[in-house]
């Protein structure tokens, strides 16, 4: 028997698989890649009996695979917050999912081993820009002010790590950092003895500064639209800047537009933080558009779609 752990390659996915191996050690073969990359379960191949744990990815965009892993005799448990569609009924399949917007896989998870590495839940949340759900847990344990900054800072480097369009875009392969987040129990350490840390933060600080030198294409009371350089710096920084912006101006909806090399723009939609729902219904109406109620993206929108989505957009969350 194997076991498959597949992963989503940002802080949300790396959290919640360092509680869920924290809690139950075990040598397993390890799938993930850049955030946007979330069809992972189309590069597995099992057999009967292999177990295969899936962590902050769409079911919805993997079903057939699911279906198809299912079908070879896998068991699968499957964990996540992003648009799900219909789950099958089966009895090799275990699903803890929940489309809330205040929620995300790391708290799923930390809900699922009751707390047992709840430290870990605070970084994925700040870092899935989830702030009001990380307050609450780390007031639940007793956290400073001090404490809570630095699992801020954690979760958001975490994240801003899993963002590009390919490997080469990041400082490290997301594999790579949770092999290095792995050791550490507590966050607190991790944050201390492992110079991620702090090339992380330099980097995010540096493509932070580019960014808000970018001015907005459209920016009202109620949206904001950013078009951003085909560069490595602005693909890095497309998640967590877009995070900013929501937090910054939470009665706004914001979206956030890298050009590509191919001629696509790749999107980044952020739901008004006053009122967390509809990202993931606009970006689902365009093709490779996907997430969750309110954080969601397009993959690939071609050039032609480009007024057809601003217009969307700006009819939207009104």
């Amino acid at each position: 028997m194997t076991q498959f752990d597949v992963f989503n390659g940002d802080g949300d996915g790396i959290c919640a698989l360092q509680q869920l191996r924290l809690a139950q050690p075990m040598e397993s073969q390890r799938v993930t890649g850049v955030k946007r990359d979330i069809k992972l379960l189309s590069n597995l191949q099992a057999a009967d009996g292999d177990q295969i744990t899936v962590l902050d990815v769409s079911f919805d965009k993997n079903r057939d695979d699911v279906k198809r892993l299912l079908d070879a005799g896998a068991r699968i448990q499957y964990f996540d917050h992003h648009f799900a569609g219909d789950i099958p009924d089966h009895p090799s399949l275990s699903t803890h999912i929940d489309t809330a917007a205040e929620t995300c896989t790391s708290l799923l998870v930390n809900q699922y081993l009751q707390g047992q590495h709840a430290a870990w839940a605070v970084a994925g949340a700040y870092g899935d820009n989830l702030y009001a759900s990380a307050e609450s847990l780390a007031s639940e344990l007793d956290y400073s002010e001090a404490q809570r900054e630095l699992l801020k800072e954690l979760g958001t480097y975490l994240n801003y790590n899993g963002y590009g369009a390919t490997l080469d875009d990041l400082y490290f392969h997301p594999d790579s950092l949770f092999q290095r987040v792995q050791p550490y129990a507590d966050p607190f350490d991790f944050i201390e003895k492992d110079d991620a840390f702090q090339i992380l933060k330099e980097g995010f600080a540096s493509d932070m500064a580019n960014a808000r030198a970018v001015a907005p294409v459209i920016e009202t009371n109620t949206h904001s639209l950013l078009v951003m350089s085909d560069s490595a710096w602005a693909r890095r920084v497309s998640g967590v800047y877009a995070n900013e912006q929501a937090r910054s101006a939470p009665a706004r909806a914001h979206a956030l537009l890298n050009e590509m090399s191919d001629g696509t723009y790749r999107v980044s939609v952020r739901a008004p933080l006053d009122n967390r729902s509809g990202a993931d219904v606009l970006c689902r109406a365009f093709p490779t558009g996907g997430g969750r109620q309110a954080a969601a993206g397009i993959n690939e929108l071609p050039q032609d779609m480009y007024d057809n989505f601003v217009e969307a957009f700006t009819q939207a969350f009104v």
